[in-house]
């Protein structure tokens, strides 16, 4: 995650400006009665037979056309009033031609055919001339079209149908209920996402997705007026590939964790996690600073999710990996040299990583990516050993690859798709193992959940994380909150520390929103999923220390 708006930007979205720094891109503003309407796809069909005769006549060997409709709805409140409400719609066609070993794209928000064929010209047009300068031609592996088919993300109650007045209320009584127990501020956003893609291509694919995402992030602070200090939490919610049924908060799905934490799997109660994270930066304002040492740390998913996608999600991306993806937030240390190999351990025997574009709820779900190749699981990690990376149809046959991955996104029609990340998860413990029971394990250890601030360097090989909230663990048991927390890692050598990991009872996602990657820059939203899993031996410094 990096770019012109920096990584931190994106992941973190702890300012209300954040989503209107985004709204240029994702197009005109538009009534929020607009975001349920949609294309007939018998005029999407049209089109895109328009664009693939165009192609092939004028000497494409392939074509692939997308007609994207992305909708968004950013709703953000600080306190007792609404900052802002911002519904924005962006349509229009991307046609990438292959021609002579090259690529060419060309995109157009004109959706009359005639406009249409001119632009797959266009794009035929630059294919040829970028063939004259190319030094070795695309290899595209096989891919079998698939006819006419639909897909959609599963959901009971499309966000965007809801009324904005239920929306706002539902933010005002968030605030309200973090101003009521100790809030010195709070600020509350909520952020929904329609794709409404139709992909066709020369294979013979006619592919129609309807692609829902929604993510409702909030910060609390509490000021000593005394003292002068301050301290925050964020809300532990993960953005869901859901619609608005992830707001109805269902008892069955809360549960408690060590420290009186409340978490919730498949929904959210956010007006009782406001008031929590009220109680909780009041309780961090008195809490005491870590004393720097080696610790063992017990991460919850809802904090590991971030370790796992800049430590092995973006160093796994193969674009990377081959030096494609070079001024966009580094390069990577899991070079080819050590997959070829067949024994580089990249973490312990307990370390089983996997991409999945298949996981229910996650982000990264979808029927097909924008390549029109179908959603599938792969493993990336198994049993320590690096053993495959994340690939798109023309990346496929480096790493001896008979079939894409299905790794390729674009953030519109506008963009040319490229390598993006799946979902990326650590795969649950073999034996039974709860959090509780990970806890009476750890003689001298920090229990971490949530996100907080991080770094890492270009290869993905050095970093620093830090959390939302922390809490000693001695001799077995969760003694009390402490501050000023992050530890230290070199790759390899923290994924080798790992000892344990609860087991699929405890398996729940975490993600980012506005993933950054590219040049233009484009964004993504990826989840993570894992357990909570024990590390051994770790460095922990003090931040206020290291700051002052």
């Amino acid at each position: 995650m990096a770019g012109g708006i920096h990584r931190r930007d994106f992941l973190k979205a702890s300012g209300a400006g954040l989503g209107l720094l985004l709204m240029p891109a994702f197009g005109r503003a538009i009534a929020a009665e607009e975001l349920t309407t949609r294309i007939d796809v018998a005029v999407k069909k049209r089109l895109a037979d328009i664009a693939l005769e165009a192609a092939r006549s004028g000497g494409a060997s392939y074509c692939d056309v997308r007609i994207g409709r992305y909708l968004r709805q950013f709703i953000t409140t600080r306190e007792h009033k609404v900052e802002n409400i911002v519904n924005t719609e962006s349509t229009g066609v991307g046609i990438r031609v292959l021609a002579n070993g090259a690529w060419g794209f060309a995109a157009t928000n004109d959706l009359r055919g005639d406009a249409v064929a001119e632009t797959a010209r266009q794009a035929l047009a630059i294919a040829k001339a970028n063939a004259k300068t190319s030094t070795a031609p695309v290899q595209l592996v096989p891919a079998s079209g698939v006819g006419e088919v639909a897909w959609a993300t599963p959901i009971e109650r499309n966000a965007m149908a809801v009324p904005v007045k239920d929306k706002v209320e539902l933010l005002m009584a968030t605030n309200a209920a973090a101003m009521g127990a100790g809030a010195s501020f709070v600020a509350s956003r909520m952020f929904q996402v329609n794709e409404q893609k139709y992909f066709a291509s020369t294979d013979g694919s006619y592919i129609d997705q309807d692609i829902h995402r929604i993510w409702t992030p909030f910060t609390v602070t509490a000021i000593d007026k005394d003292g002068g200090s301050f301290r925050t939490r964020d809300g532990l919610s993960p953005p869901m590939g859901m619609g608005y049924e992830f707001l109805d908060a269902r008892p069955e799905h809360r549960f408690e964790l060590p420290g009186g934490v409340v978490m919730y799997s498949d929904s959210y109660d956010i007006v009782a996690d406001a008031a929590a994270a009220a109680r909780d930066a009041q309780a961090k304002l008195k809490a005491p600073s870590v004393k720097p040492g080696k610790y063992d740390l017990m991460l919850d998913p809802s904090h590991l999710f971030l370790t796992i996608h800049e430590s092995v999600g973006h160093p796994l991306e193969l674009d990377r990996v081959l030096g494609f993806e070079a001024n966009y937030a580094g390069t990577s240390f899991a070079t080819l040299d050590k997959w070829r190999a067949g024994d580089f351990r990249y973490g312990s025997e307990q370390v089983n990583i996997f991409a999945d574009r298949t996981q229910p709820h996650s982000l990264g779900a979808v029927g097909f990516d924008d390549e029109g190749i179908p959603g599938k699981r792969w493993d990336l990690i198994r049993d320590g050993v690096l053993v495959n990376y994340q690939a798109t149809r023309d990346q496929a046959h480096i790493i001896d690859e008979s079939a894409s991955q299905g790794c390729s996104y674009a953030d519109s029609w506008s963009s040319v798709q490229f390598q993006r990340m799946p979902n990326v998860s650590l795969a649950p413990g073999k034996s039974e193992l709860s959090p509780a029971q990970m806890v009476k394990q750890i003689d001298n250890g920090i229990y971490i959940l949530g996100r907080g601030s991080y770094s890492i360097d270009q290869q993905r090989y050095n970093a620093q994380f830090g959390g939302q909230l922390f809490f000693e663990v001695k001799d077995g048991q969760v003694t009390h909150m402490i501050e000023d927390v992050a530890y230290q890692i070199r790759t390899p050598e923290f994924w080798n520390a790992c000892s344990a990991v609860c087991d699929e009872r405890d398996f729940r996602l975490g993600g980012s929103f506005f993933d950054g990657k590219g040049q233009p820059s484009q964004v993504s939203a990826v989840s993570h999923g894992s357990s909570t899993t024990r590390f051994d031996g770790i460095n922990v410094i003090n931040t206020a220390r290291s700051l002052g």
